[in-house]
């Protein structure tokens, strides 16, 4: 027989005989696979569970239904049939099985474990092996074997942690907590202005707080780092509010207990509203946090993160982020994959925060923490640079008249920010001193005039995705030593020509190679003599290798006011420490670095992406000549 619920054979058997008004005893033990006896043995359970209000009763191997209480049978079948459908998938069994475990008074012997959720002892053997390892990082065990009984051992407070983090909507979905304590729960956070994710997770912490209290399993004794927190303001209205949850209840709660709640408050995410953030206190001990973060952003990567407005958000972040991390309190973060994939070097400069934190704090910062780190990152790129006092301005010229014109400016539009001023010239008037003030110069038609401004080429109806990517490269038009204003993603290719890309021999090390690249580029005055020693200096001071095959090797340099790059490729890959390098991105860096900034990004995020394709990575490897190189290098937007 199909089975409709999975595992559970109770659900099974009495679905069967509410379909069909008589069953031989034998076909449905060969439809189910089972023996006769087992099949007894279910219809035995099934009537102690139907309490009288219908009963399957048999006579020479033939079984019928029959019902005495159709409303009651009605309730009864519906909740053997949601049982089945919980019991249905192997993360809800594990939640069965750990549920029964934590409450359990005595070791639990598999066999009738099985038998009470009705599945088959080898099903449950694997469930428990995934148990176990989903509960090893929590320093929890189930002990015992199989055969002799099973009992769970580790510290009540990591057992409340795995409930919250994985089991909490199965174990604690229908607790129920008094209606009374709820409203008293939501008014005192409301009146504290915090926000309803936080208090469904006081919730939630409270609810397994008050269950596992309650049956005997207190805390006990935390470590001290713990006890500081009552020093907390937070903790004044958390202690008040359990306070008066322990009058409603006629008890007592020891101040563990009350630590123990207050987690989801000192963890909370930073709040959205500016006023409920400003009304926590922010724990001084971040300013010097922060100073060490961006001081090694700008040591690794060069990149100085100018967003004073969010900096005090972001102080708050760190300081709900070191609690979290000290408190186990930890946070899914449902954007991680997208952060990952959209923001890759958010991600990788979130990457030198976490270890700014590990090594100052020595605590372990999970992949969702560094994600949330990298959300904040993602938003200072943006807000960094690009800033102007006066609004973007930009020049339309038209040769085929007025009506034209304004068609394109329509187009133009939709493309460009509200905030940009637009204005249309016909091609007869315009002259490079009209044009000078203009930060773009778009045009229908071969300019008249020389012109020093960033020109794009556009037809009366084009592609505005295409037209977007070039608007994007006119940011970097001034930095740029071939400013071209084509299809090609790859604004590097602006900085590159013949001179800075290398070719090297198996037999060459990265070190022999870094020095022939920085040599050639001082003999052409592409840098200054004193480039390469800074750049073993720099090196010194830890790996310029990124993501084990590309080496993004940089410095100052004071030969030039722009930033110079050079490629070098390694035809076969050469071992250094313990990496494999394939290309060498070598960045010379004017000594205005704020100022170029964006540009630097930019090419960041161009490296991040090509060691993201490793296709592409192979075919960069591979370029015999500098004009393969640039076929390579070729990505339409």
């Amino acid at each position: 027989m199909k089975s409709t619920f999975g595992d559970n054979r109770t659900a099974d058997i009495l679905q069967y005989f509410v379909r069909t008004p008589e069953v031989v005893l034998s076909t449905l033990a060969s439809r189910l696979d089972v023996s006769e006896r087992t099949v007894r043995n279910d219809i035995h359970q099934i009537n102690s569970e139907l309490e009288g209000c219908a009963a399957i009763e048999g006579a020479q191997g033939r079984y019928r239904l029959c019902i005495y209480d159709q409303e009651r049978f009605r309730t009864v079948s519906a909740r053997l049939t949601e049982t089945d459908e919980f019991l249905n998938s192997p993360r809800n069994r594990m939640d069965y099985v750990f549920g029964r475990l934590m409450r359990a008074k005595e070791t639990l012997l598999t066999d009738e474990l099985a038998y009470e959720m009705n599945i088959g002892r080898t099903t449950l053997v694997k469930d428990l092996k995934k148990l176990r390892e989903e509960l090893a990082p929590y320093e929890l065990e189930i002990q015992g074997k199989t055969s002799k009984g099973l009992i769970l051992t580790g510290q009540e407070s990591s057992i409340r942690h795995y409930v919250l983090e994985n089991g909490y909507r199965h174990l604690y979905e229908k607790y129920p907590l008094d209606l009374e304590i709820v409203e008293m729960v939501l008014k005192t956070l409301s009146e504290r202005s915090y926000e309803k994710s936080v208090q469904d997770t006081f919730l939630k912490f409270l609810t397994v707080m008050l269950d596992r209290f309650l049956t005997g399993h207190a805390l006990g004794e935390l470590s001290a780092r713990f006890y500081n927190l009552t020093a907390r303001p937070e903790f004044e209205v958390i202690d008040q509010l359990i306070e008066r949850i322990a009058g409603e209840l006629r008890m007592e709660f020891p101040v563990e207990e009350k630590l123990f709640v207050l987690l989801p408050i000192i963890g909370m995410r930073t709040p959205a509203d500016v006023q409920n953030m400003q009304a926590i206190k922010l724990d001084e001990s971040m300013r010097p946090l922060l100073d060490k973060v961006f001081s090694q952003i700008r040591q690794e990567m060069d990149i100085q993160i100018e967003s004073p407005e969010f900096i005090e958000e972001f102080l708050y972040h760190l300081m709900f982020m070191i609690n979290r991390l000290r408190f186990r309190v930890n946070l899914k973060n449902p954007m991680l994959e997208e952060l990952r994939e959209k923001y890759p070097l958010a991600w990788q400069i979130a990457g030198v925060a976490v270890r700014v934190v590990q090594d100052t704090y020595g605590l372990t910062v999970s992949e969702e923490e560094r994600g949330y780190l990298a959300s904040y990152f993602g938003v200072f790129l943006e807000e960094s640079g690009f800033k102007k006092n006066r609004p973007f301005q930009v020049a339309v010229v038209c040769g085929t008249g007025r009506v034209t014109a304004r068609l394109v400016a329509a187009q133009l539009k939709k493309v460009l920010d509200s905030s940009v001023e637009l204005t249309l010239f016909s091609d007869e008037k315009v002259t490079p001193e009209l044009l000078e003030p203009y930060d773009i110069v778009f045009t229908t038609v071969e300019l008249p005039c020389p012109c020093g401004r960033p020109v794009i080429r556009i037809h009366e109806i084009f592609n505005e995705q295409e037209l977007r990517h070039k608007i994007e490269k006119t940011k970097y038009w001034n930095q740029l030593d071939i400013p071209i204003m084509d299809n090609n993603w790859f604004v590097m290719v602006g900085l590159l020509d013949e001179s800075r890309f290398f070719i090297f021999e198996e037999n060459q090390s990265y070190e022999e190679a870094v020095s022939c690249m920085a040599e050639a580029l001082a003999r052409d005055n592409q840098v200054d003599e004193g480039f390469l020693e800074r750049l073993r200096v720099r090196e010194q001071k830890g790996t310029m290798v990124f993501d084990h095959a590309v080496a993004i090797p940089h410095s100052v340099q004071y030969a030039k006011e722009k930033l110079v790059l050079a490629v070098g490729v390694f035809p076969v890959p050469i071992r250094h420490h313990d990496y494999e390098i394939r290309v060498i991105f070598l960045i010379g860096l004017p000594e205005q670095i704020s100022e170029d900034d964006g540009l630097l990004i930019r090419i960041y995020d161009e490296i991040i992406s090509i060691t993201q394709d490793m296709a592409l990575l192979d075919k960069i490897t591979k370029a015999d000549c500098f004009q393969a190189l640039l076929r390579v290098l070729y990505r339409q937007s």
